[in-house]
């Protein structure tokens, strides 16, 4: 009887663990989180992959900060090349002799693929004459090669006077440096606030939920920062304080999710342009509607792409030249849905890809661009 129950010991504990070795996998696929779970579609549609864009552009935003190392610039060069880029604007020129260096490194050997913006210190707001001085040195900086001014997302945000207020992206002490930029016929490229998901409570409803468990200190909670309408409408001052300057709204005005509300605050401002930088996947997902939108649109808005990674332009070229359906965007935190291309006809891309820039952007050589 011993040896009886030992044999059916043994035996259910064989079936046991046999059972688990087959079950572990589902078991442990039953506890896998919402970050690890990156299903395969089975879909099979046509499509293509696009490494070349079909007309030259020109990368209205993007960022080369430090000295280069050697031989990166004549990498960047031949890597340009291959996916049609004929110039990248480096927005991160910094100021005075800083970028008096940058240009030198990225235009001395190569003038005319290449186009730096200049930036400014919000250092002594508080004293008098600071506009002025500040406005100086923008003027400096265009004879050093500078081709445009870029503001960045501080402005409105973190950034704050000697007195520990926020300076507003409107504060008139900043007046005499944006009616310089429209003397000088060049045109200021601003990033104003983030996504609006940032700044919206962090809970099951926000689209921006898996972005912001992993990157906790994007979020912009109310008690630490004005609410995303205030900073947008900042903005929109700033636009109607000075018609005489071109503005170059970066990301959509974090807008690409409201393309009706974009064009309407471009409908109101003549002097606002915008561009896709970071934004594609939330075009990507409104096809029809995206596409409607650059038709009508066509005069205003610009290519960009904030960092400089070739193969991640690809997925842009798919998005804005083919008709592709239900493809991969290259960050799922930015997109857990696919996309769809708009198939933009080639005078809209071409107005896209460089017309637009070409009319904004001084100094740039017309005759390596097609009519």
């Amino acid at each position: 009887m011993h040896d009886s129950n030992k044999r059916i010991g043994s035996l259910t504990a064989a079936l046991l663990a046999a059972l688990l070795f087959f079950q572990a996998p589902i078991l442990l696929a039953q506890e896998m989180t919402f970050e690890e779970y990156e299903p395969k579609s089975t879909l099979v549609v046509p499509g293509t992959t696009i490494t070349k864009a079909k007309f030259p552009f020109i990368d209205i935003h993007n960022h080369r900060r430090g000295e280069p190392q050697p031989g990166e610039v004549e990498k960047m060069i031949s890597e340009m090349d291959a996916m049609n880029m004929r110039v990248l604007v480096n927005l991160s020129g910094r100021s005075g002799e800083a970028l008096r260096q940058i240009v030198a490194n990225y235009k001395g050997r190569y003038p005319d693929r290449f186009v730096v913006f200049a930036n400014i210190s919000y250092e002594g707001i508080d004293e008098p004459g600071y506009g002025e001085r500040t406005a100086k040195q923008l003027e400096e900086d265009v004879k050093n090669g500078a081709q445009g001014l870029k503001i960045f997302k501080d402005l409105g945000l973190t950034a704050k006077d000697g007195k520990g207020n926020r300076i507003a992206t409107d504060d008139p002490r900043l007046d005499p440096v944006f009616a310089k930029a429209g003397e000088l016929g060049i045109p200021v490229l601003i990033h104003t606030g983030e996504p609006r998901s940032f700044f919206d409570p962090h809970d099951r409803f926000n689209e921006r939920w898996l972005e912001l468990k992993q990157f906790p200190n994007r979020a912009r909670p109310a008690d630490k920062f004005p609410p995303w309408e205030q900073v947008m409408r900042e903005q929109h001052n700033l636009f109607a304080k000075h018609p005489k300057t071109k503005f170059i709204s970066a990301h959509f005005g974090w807008m690409a999710n409201d393309l009706a509300t974009l064009g309407a605050l471009l409908d109101k401002y003549p002097n606002v342009y915008t561009e896709v930088a970071a934004i594609v996947a939330e075009l990507g997902r409104q096809p029809r509607f995206a596409r409607e939108w650059f038709i009508k649109y066509q005069d205003r808005v610009l290519f960009g792409k904030d960092t400089y990674a070739p193969e991640e332009y690809h997925t842009y070229f798919r998005i804005f030249e083919s008709n592709d359906e239900y493809f991969d965007y290259f960050r799922r935190r930015h997109a857990f849905w696919k996309m769809y291309g708009l198939g933009l006809p080639d005078e809209v891309l071409k107005k896209f890809y460089y017309k637009n820039a070409l009319r904004l952007l001084p100094g740039i050589d017309k005759s390596a661009f097609p009519e």
